[in-house]
C-alpha cells in the first residue's frame, strides 16, 4: 500500500469524522465553550474561567462522546453534576442536559453555517476503496449520518460506528478502543491489519491501546507532538501528504 503510504499488510481504514473527514471540530470547540461558559458563568458569576476553545477542547472534550466530553471538563474544574438520562432537557443542571445544550448550538451552526469536507481526505478514502481497502467511519457524534449525507459521503464508508450505534452496541467511547475495535470486527479485518486516521488525543489512545497496525493523526491545530507521545505512527497535516491523490 506505498501509494497510500501505509504497511503492505494493511487491509482496512477506519477513519474519525471531525477533523479528518469534516472540517467541523472548530464548530464543536465553539458550540462546546458557548455550552461551558454560560453553564460557568450562571455558577461562578462573572469572573469565572472561561472555557479554552484549543487547550481545554484538546485536553478533555475532543474525540470523546458527549457525556464524557462534559463529565471529564467539568471534573478539572472540580464540579461534579448528577449524571441525568439522555433525554434530559438543555438547560436542566445534568451531565446528560449540559450535553444535550451543547448539541443543541451545534446542530444550530451546522444548520447556518453548513459542513465542508476535507477534500484530500475524500480523494485519499476513494483512493483506498480503488485499491481494494474497508472503509470504516468511527464517531463518537451521534449527528454522523446526517453529516455524511450533507457531504454526500455515505457511500464511501462499509461500516458506521458512531454515537448512535455505541450507544446501542453499550460501547465506550474514545479514549477506550471499542468503537474502533467494532468497526474492525464489522468488516471482518484484524486490529493488526486496520490503520486508525484521528486527529483527536483520546483517538490516538484508542488506536495505541486497541493495537492497530497503523496510527495515522491528523494535525489539524498544531499538536504534531501531542499526537506522537499518545501513539501516532505518522503525523500528517493533511491525508494529501500520504498519496492516493490524482
Amino acid at each position: 500500500m506505498t501509494l497510500l503510504g501505509l504497511p503492505e499488510d494493511i487491509q482496512a481504514c477506519l477513519f474519525d469524522l471531525d477533523g479528518v473527514v469534516t472540517r467541523t471540530a472548530v464548530v464543536h470547540a465553539a458550540a462546546w465553550k458557548e455550552t461551558f461558559d454560560a453553564f460557568l458563568r450562571e455558577r461562578e458569576g462573572e469572573d469565572f474561567r472561561p472555557f479554552d476553545s484549543s487547550a481545554d477542547y484538546d485536553e478533555y472534550v475532543d474525540g470523546r462522546p458527549r457525556a464524557d466530553g462534559v463529565r471529564t471538563f467539568l471534573a478539572s474544574r472540580g464540579i461534579e453534576l448528577p449524571e441525568g438520562t439522555p433525554d434530559d432537557p438543555p438547560d436542566a443542571q445534568t451531565v446528560n442536559g449540559v450535553g444535550n445544550r451543547k448539541n443543541v448550538l451545534l446542530l444550530e451552526r451546522i444548520r447556518t453555517q453548513g459542513v465542508e469536507a476535507y477534500d484530500g481526505t475524500l480523494r485519499y478514502i476513494e483512493a483506498a476503496r480503488k485499491l481494494g481497502l474497508r472503509t470504516a467511519i468511527v464517531s463518537s457524534s451521534a449527528n454522523t449520518l446526517d453529516v455524511l449525507r450533507s457531504i454526500d459521503a455515505e457511500r464511501l464508508f462499509d461500516v458506521r460506528i458512531d454515537g448512535v450505534v455505541a450507544a446501542e452496541r453499550k460501547l465506550p467511547g474514545k479514549p477506550r478502543p471499542d468503537t474502533f475495535l467494532a468497526a474492525a470486527r464489522d468488516l471482518g479485518v484484524d486490529p493488526k491489519r486496520a490503520a486508525v486516521f484521528e486527529d483527536a488525543l483520546a483517538g490516538m489512545d484508542a488506536g495505541r491501546s486497541g493495537h492497530f497496525g497503523y496510527v495515522v493523526g491528523v494535525d489539524r491545530v498544531g499538536q504534531t507532538e501531542a499526537l506522537y507521545k499518545h501513539g501516532a505512527d505518522v503525523v500528517v497535516k493533511d491525508l494529501a501528504e500520504l498519496g492516493g491523490q490524482e
